[in-house]
């Protein structure tokens, strides 16, 4: 496994990455970064995958936790959209050199989007996996319980039993109302470059639906959508392992 090592920010917080540094020229061959989901962290399955493939491959690779994220410093609690989209600023700008294409998985998907729209000269291409831009906006009040709605006005956050975690999900107002700040399916986005979005038929986590909505709201011309029947949210099986690294290689280069 690469090792971890950490990138201190302005504001003085510790993130952790894992970086492979790849022989290939870089205008031909964009280096790769992977954003992670929602309490995930760079050591997950399919980062892990990435990672081997960039170093069989000499290809550039970087990977890291939010912060509030796996060895990072912060706690989720306290964080939100807005700090994770400033980290994967910060540390693409300060780790890489080039247009890199993006792979982001789940609450990746939309930071990737985010990123995007911020500094499109630094984004060679994006790959969606079960991309899960908007999410906080579910948070309504006519989609929560009387019981949710009481919880999240007296404690200011929701608690939600997960089978991919082992203690509860908490989802802060904090972070609804940040999140609802950073809406992209709203209106049509100025994203221009490649885009892969992959979606397993039996996501329960994040609807088809919300793939459907990215290809509607972003503007670029080149954009592939596949639906990957018996497949779940977590899309990391070997097959689609495969699937995310073809994507990877066959994203068209710079011109």
């Amino acid at each position: 496994m690469v090792e971890t090592k950490f990138f201190r920010t302005d504001d003085e917080q510790k993130l952790a990455f894992s970086q492979v540094i790849g022989r290939k020229n870089r205008k031909k061959f964009p280096g790769v970064v992977f954003l992670s989901g929602l309490k995930s962290d760079k050591e997950g399955t399919k980062a892990v995958f990435l990672s081997q493939w960039a170093e069989k491959n000499e290809r550039d690779f970087l990977s890291f936790d939010y912060r509030g994220h796996g060895k990072s410093s912060g706690t989720f609690e306290d964080t939100s959209i807005s700090d994770w989209l400033e980290d994967t600023k910060r540390i693409i700008m300060g780790l890489t050199s080039g247009p890199q294409i993006l792979v982001g998985s789940s609450l990746g998907g939309w930071i990737s989007l985010l990123f995007a729209r911020m500094l499109p000269e630094k984004v060679a291409g994006i790959i969606g996996i079960a991309a899960a831009p908007d999410f906080t906006a579910q948070y309504t009040s006519k989609n929560l319980t009387k019981d949710q709605r009481q919880e999240l006005s007296s404690t200011g956050k929701l608690s939600f039993f997960s089978e991919y975690f082992d203690q509860p999900l908490i989802i802060t107002q904090k972070l609804i109302e940040d999140g609802n700040n950073n809406l992209v399916l709203t209106k049509e986005q100025s994203i221009d470059c490649p885009v892969r979005l992959f979606h397993g038929s039996d996501d329960e986590d994040v609807p088809l639906s919300t793939s459907f909505n990215i290809l509607k709201k972003i503007r670029s011309n080149d954009m592939h959508l596949q639906i990957i029947k018996g497949i779940d949210h977590r899309f990391s099986t070997p097959d689609c392992l495969e699937l995310i690294k073809t994507a990877v290689e066959k994203v068209p280069l710079p011109k």
